[in-house]
């Protein structure tokens, strides 16, 4: 009994088509309408030595008081990982405000997500 096999030709990776669409995906990716807007908050946060925090800071005192939302994935005493989420108000001019304080952490598992805008 004889087998039937596919014979397949080796040619470029990218068809001119396929070019085409790597091309617009990568300035679709590069113009995204959120890259472009302005930041008003810059936040931070670390868990070490059984303790989680989270600071924020208003960047521009001239703006209105930003209202946000974060979400940050922490691991636990005994490798038990926790989510933990909240909103806050930071008001023009804040710095270094400290908008969460946790314990029984011993690291973050990602970097915390803060997404914010504008109370009115």
């Amino acid at each position: 009994m004889a087998a039937d096999h596919a014979r397949f030709v080796r040619g470029s990776a990218l068809t001119g088509t396929g070019l085409l669409c790597a091309a617009w995906f990568a300035l679709m990716l590069g113009t995204h309408p959120a890259a472009a807007a302005p930041r008003f908050v810059s936040c931070g946060g670390a868990a070490m030595l059984g303790a989680a925090l989270l600071n924020c800071s208003h960047l521009a005192p001239t703006k209105p008081a930003q209202l946000c939302n974060f979400s940050w994935s922490l691991l636990q005493v005994g490798n038990v990982p926790q989510v933990v989420s909240g909103s806050f108000l930071l008001p023009p001019g804040a710095n270094n405000a400290q908008v969460y304080q946790g314990a029984g952490y011993v690291a973050a598992l990602a970097s915390p997500i803060i997404l914010c805008q504008d109370q009115n």
